[in-house]
């Protein structure tokens, strides 16, 4: 929130109203904790994260609590606020990041780590966990990039690993007794600090940094040891089992403006049995959970009703799995096509995407559709055990054409292991097949064809099968991406797009760094680096720089080769799905052999019976189809 004297002289000034509808504003008399929750981008980017909307719920259905959102300014906001001396603030009082009790800061990507510091100095709060004051707020961490937290280990006091809803009530509860014992800010010592991180470490799936010391391993990397009572050898992920009853957010806050997920959400499901090989969030989020219909179109009416959105956005990372897809949505527009409430599925797998399910889905309106083949050979897919033919993406591709759509968007990587020149130039032969199907079932209408081709590219993420590959080189990739582009150029139909490879090699040093990262991520934001995932503030040679200050080359740290057997700076997380089977399905990659989904027993195959009980064994979802 910025003062009203402030507002005219930025841009989008509602973006620092605050007062929009449904949000909560509770009298600070009344309530003991207060809890700033901070997601490290724009105003449009954060207001259209789900996840911090669950938790903004959670945290204020608590009568102790009050949680007020804060985001990132832009750089005219960021430049005024310096100038008058203005701290960064809760949307909802104003009141400055210093002054809450605990900051939570969502850490979804990498990229977004020196915004993290920017958002601390702006509020007032030190940036080091070591030089804050113990009158200072908690500095608490959440998200997937938790799955390796030791970059930013030196800027926050915790890091929550996992589902959070579950988890910031015991978090909540603990602050709260430690709080009455140490009530004024102004008097409490360090050793009050520690206390509280102590105890706050016996919560599971709380890792807690400053507990652990740092030690240099055969291959020169920093692995946290533990150096208290406190701290756990590993830390386990928490896992929220009663998905089904979790708290859903009824009445989210509606923006003033327009924001990117500018629609009403609702989590049908969590977790995934897919197996693709690069996906962090397929491991993060296991096991495959999901909601009834009744509790989804009961919620879905509550969303519209309380905000007024004119469509309904079902997420999950892949709707069409919930084993009911077409009961919810034939559901919810009994429910909702009155109103004119159309039905959004932003997450589909090409080999589920019938003519039936495209015909329900854009019965009111045609929202946006993302199809993701990931790689244009057989060979590939089975390597990234994608688990999907040519012959899928024809099927799919011919529903979503025959059902109206002119524009759709095809989703590919490139950089996986064992790619060749073949399976590059097999991206393209699919392409021009899907464009071929859109100007026979389109007809007269062909020329409103567009296929939107997004090429990203592998970054190797910790707890995947692919957390040891070598990064690709930036100049073969820049290679590839041209030899796509001179493939499809003289075609009107395609419009590529893809990600700046020096940002990729950025991204991939974050994701599988260690705490020796801490110092860079402070220099390169010392030096001007903010938003950085916005590739218009992204600057690769200031990392060059940050690194080079401290006798390190960037590439030949980007580029340093992984052993299997070697340690690494993630190895006390534990995500519950074991190293040997992540190694084994490695080895199948290298091997260009699939992983099938089980169909004995009902099983998964997912990894998670190494570790823990199976969930379809347990009898808390059902078997996968064919099962």
């Amino acid at each position: 929130m910025l003062p009203e004297r402030v507002l005219a002289e930025v841009q989008g000034p509602a973006r620092y109203l605050g007062g929009e509808y449904n949000a909560v504003v509770k009298d600070p008399a009344q309530v003991r904790i207060h809890f700033a929750l901070c997601y490290p981008d724009v105003y449009e980017i954060g207001m259209s994260h789900l996840g911090s909307q669950i938790l903004y719920h959670v945290i204020n259905s608590r009568p102790e609590a009050v949680c007020e959102r804060v985001f990132y300014p832009q750089a005219d906001a960021v430049e005024l606020m310096r100038q008058r001396g203005l701290l960064l603030s809760g949307l909802e009082t104003g009141q400055p990041l210093v002054d809450f009790d605990i900051v939570g800061i969502t850490l979804q990507y990498e990229l977004t780590y020196t915004t993290v510091l920017a958002m601390l100095e702006l509020g007032g709060v030190a940036i080091r966990s070591d030089q804050r004051q113990p009158g200072e707020p908690l500095v608490l961490g959440g998200g997937v990039c938790t799955c390796n937290p030791e970059p930013l280990a030196g800027f926050f006091d915790a890091f929550l690993i996992g589902e959070g809803e579950e988890a910031v009530g015991e978090i909540l509860n603990t602050y709260d007794r430690w709080q009455q014992d140490h009530p004024n800010r102004e008097t409490r010592s360090s050793s009050d600090r520690e206390e509280l991180l102590r105890e706050l470490a016996a919560i599971p799936g709380l890792y807690v940094p400053s507990l652990y010391e740092p030690e240099e391993s055969g291959e020169g990397l920093l692995i946290p040891r533990p150096a208290a009572p406190e701290a756990r050898p590993t830390v386990k992920r928490r896992i929220v089992e009663d998905f089904a009853h979790a708290a859903i957010p009824k009445a989210p806050v509606v923006p003033w403006t327009e924001i990117v997920h500018d629609r009403g959400q609702i989590e049908i499901a969590r977790g995934c049995t897919r197996g693709c090989r690069f996906c962090q969030a397929g491991i993060f989020y296991r096991p495959t959970r999901e909601r009834s219909v009744e509790t989804i179109r009961e919620a879905a009416t509550q969303i519209i009703a309380n905000t007024g959105f004119d469509e309904i956005s079902l997420a999950a990372l892949n709707c069409p799995d919930h084993n009911c897809i077409n009961e919810i949505i034939d559901g919810l527009h009994e429910d909702l096509s009155g109103q004119r409430v159309s039905i959004g599925l932003p997450s589909l797998r090409i080999d589920n995407f019938s003519i039936e399910l495209a015909e329900k889905v854009q019965r009111v309106r045609k929202a946006g559709l993302t199809l993701a083949p990931e790689a244009g050979s057989q060979r590939l897919r089975d390597v990234i055990n994608k688990g999907v033919t040519d012959q899928d993406l024809r099927n799919a591709t011919e529903a979503a054409f025959e059902a109206g759509w002119e524009t759709i968007k095809l989703y590919f990587m490139i950089g996986l292991p064992t790619e060749t020149d073949q399976d590059i130039l097999a991206i393209a032969d699919l392409l021009e097949q899907v464009a071929q199907i859109g100007r026979a079932k389109l007809g007269r209408r062909r020329r409103h064809l567009q296929i939107n081709v997004s090429l990203a590219t592998l970054i190797p993420k910790p707890h995947t099968p692919f957390q040891w590959l070598q990064v690709s080189d930036p100049a073969e990739l820049s290679r590839k991406q041209d030899l796509l582009r001179q493939r499809l150029n003289k075609q009107k139909e395609f419009k590529l797009s893809y990600p700046d490879s020096q940002s990729m090699l950025v991204e991939s040093l974050l994701s599988r760094g260690d705490r020796s990262l801490g110092p860079i991520i402070e220099q390169v934001y010392a030096e001007g680096g903010v938003l950085e995932a916005w590739h218009e503030n992204f600057s690769y040679a200031r990392w060059e720089q940050a690194f080079a200050a401290v006798g390190k080359d960037l590439a030949t740290e980007a580029q340093r080769q992984w052993n299997l057997n070697q340690q690494l700076p993630w190895d006390h997380i534990d995500l519950g799905v074991s190293r040997q089977f992540l190694q084994r399905e490695y080895a199948r990659a290298q091997q260009g052999l699939a992983t099938p989904d089980c169909r004995v027993a009902g099983c998964h195959g997912c990894g998670l019976e190494e570790l823990l009980p199976c969930p379809a064994m347990m009898g808390t979802l059902q078997p996968p189809r064919g099962g």
